[in-house]
């Protein structure tokens, strides 16, 4: 891994987390809430790719696990990462291989409905379908309850995916991916 790979990785871990200072929304009858960090995980995969993308989420659960408050509400510590959002958190570094995989194999014909559909596979349907499931586990609840309660997600998850798809292909220039494409 290069320098530049890391500082990126670096620098989307740290967005991640600034994406965390927007409070969430607490919609009362699912215990996770509506968080802007999917859209980081979205980012660092159809930005940064598969490789650097995922080493991004994997040093952001390990910085959660730590005990740093950054996730939404100032939350961390081992305590949230076996709780009702553990499954959509631990989702998190696979959903950002797929979409970073995916989305290098389509670079060379980028457009933005092509990363809209990556994003909307794995950064909203995937996550839903790992993280409902246990979230339901957890709380005793029917997962079929679960998968129903994380339909509430998917507004605002799918407009993340639309932003996430919209600026990889504004920053392509700038992007690893096109970088290694080049060589």
């Amino acid at each position: 891994m290069t320098t530049k790979e890391m500082v990126y990785a670096a620098l989307f871990t740290a967005l991640i987390s600034v994406l965390g200072m927007v409070p969430p929304i607490s919609l009362g009858f699912i215990p996770v809430p509506i968080t802007a960090q999917t859209l980081g995980v979205m980012l660092a995969g159809c930005f940064l790719g598969k490789k650097s993308g995922t080493i991004s989420l994997i040093l952001f659960i390990i910085l959660v696990a730590l005990g740093l408050p950054i996730l939404p509400g100032g939350r961390g510590g081992l305590s949230v990462l076996v709780g009702p959002s553990a499954g959509y958190i631990l989702s998190w570094p696979l959903v950002a291989f797929l979409i970073g995989y995916a989305s290098e194999k389509v670079w060379g014909s980028l457009k933005t409905w092509k990363l809209f559909i990556i994003n909307f596979v794995f950064g909203v349907v995937l996550v839903s379908l790992i993280g409902a499931p246990i979230m339901a586990i957890i709380t005793h609840t029917s997962v079929w309850a679960g998968l129903v309660g994380a339909t509430a997600f998917l507004p605002g998850d799918t407009l993340k995916a639309i932003i996430a798809a919209f600026l990889a292909v504004q920053l392509k220039s700038i992007s690893p991916i096109e970088q290694k494409s080049q060589s």
